[in-house]
């Protein structure tokens, strides 16, 4: 069977299963015995370190599926961590303590927080202070500001929340194929609101395309329609024209096109990683349980690893750095304080990168 890459098409991954990991019960429980032998729920975030999580035969699985999502197809799935038998904190800091292995962890948000709980929260998603995580709606395709994410479930939902990707290379394939007037205006830069979570130093939004070459000739795609509709109402941003729009709606017609288009239910115990350069995701609306403690509860981590890539110039007015192995992107948000960037140099410097950089210096 032919190996896959990037540039994917639904049938791809449902026939493959080259993109989809397991961790089996003995990992499983050495992994339980760990976390509640080693972490106490009122640990700081910031006060773990790397080498905390040791439990290899997990690493080992990560580790594939990491190298699967970075340079590989771009979305992999680990199935099988441990839930029935972690407390919602425990699950918390086991994800937390994996990822401090594979990457310099960013903030996401105005709290400037590095984990964050996505639920509904009552957030208004098209509002221009909204973030779709802390809603219920039905998402854009969009890709996070950050090389790469994990995204682990705790609990489902009661109905909806279907999880949506679609590889950008295939999707700037094909819009050079059928529509070449349009992929000249993808080329070329949208706003983005930064939707009322700038730091003191960043402008309220940021130029960039939808599509990009690196100076090493390699595509990356960049999405998320919402952020360039909160923008127009921005001093300074100039207004779609006909063609930005045409092109914004037909992306959004190719990005859920049956044979471009992967669809999943994340169960609980299910890790999903995604390369935000080479795939594009959404969401469906989804319905809660009545009871709290039922209600649908994942936990994202931003990721900047050490083997990232060399980024087109024009992504570095959002990710700060282009430069490959940086401690770049993210949402620093309001709250970013030494504390913060004490934590991501001692990170970075136990992972041989260099960083954090000084977004002061970006445009």
């Amino acid at each position: 069977m032919k190996k896959l890459n990037n540039c994917w098409l639904s049938d791809d991954l449902k026939n493959s299963a080259e993109w989809i990991f397991h961790l089996d019960e003995k990992s499983a429980s050495l992994t339980t015995e760990f976390v509640k032998d080693h972490f106490k729920s009122e640990k700081p975030l910031f006060a773990f370190q790397r080498d905390d999580f040791q439990v290899e035969p997990v690493l080992q699985v990560i580790r594939s599926a990491v190298e699967q999502a970075m340079w590989g197809t771009g979305i992999a799935l680990i199935k099988g961590f441990p839930r029935q038998s972690l407390t919602e904190a425990e699950f918390r800091m086991m994800i937390w303590s994996i990822g401090l292995h594979f990457g310099v962890p960013r903030p996401q948000g105005k709290s400037s927080q590095y984990l964050s709980e996505v639920s509904n929260q009552g957030t208004k998603y098209r509002a221009a202070d909204g973030r779709g995580y802390s809603s219920n709606a039905k998402l854009d395709f969009h890709t996070d500001s950050c090389d790469l994410a994990f995204l682990a479930c705790y609990n489902k939902s009661k109905s909806g929340g279907k999880s949506l990707i679609s590889s950008s290379h295939s999707v700037w394939k094909i819009l050079k194929k059928e529509r070449k007037d349009l992929a000249e205006i993808a080329s070329k830069p949208f706003c983005f609101s930064r939707n009322q979570e700038e730091a003191p130093h960043e402008p309220p939004f940021y130029s960039q395309p939808l599509f990009d070459y690196s100076k090493e000739g390699k595509v990356f795609g960049k999405m998320n329609r919402n952020r360039v509709h909160t923008a127009q109402g921005l001093e300074g941003v100039p207004p779609l024209n006909k063609k930005q729009r045409e092109c914004m709606d037909f992306l959004d017609h190719l990005l859920q096109r049956s044979d471009v288009m992967h669809q999943m239910y994340l169960e609980a115990g299910d890790l999903q990683l995604f390369n935000n350069h080479s795939v594009l995701h959404s969401r469906t609306g989804f319905q809660d349980f009545d009871q709290k403690e039922q209600r649908r509860l994942l936990f994202r981590l931003w990721l900047a690893p050490p083997d990232s890539p060399l980024l087109p110039e024009s992504w570095k007015a959002n990710f700060g750095s282009i430069e490959p192995g940086t401690v770049r992107g993210g949402i620093r948000g309001h709250c970013y304080d030494s504390e913060c960037r004490e934590f991501e140099q001692r990170q970075a410097s136990e992972l041989g990168m260099h960083g954090p950089h000084d977004y002061s210096t970006s445009a």
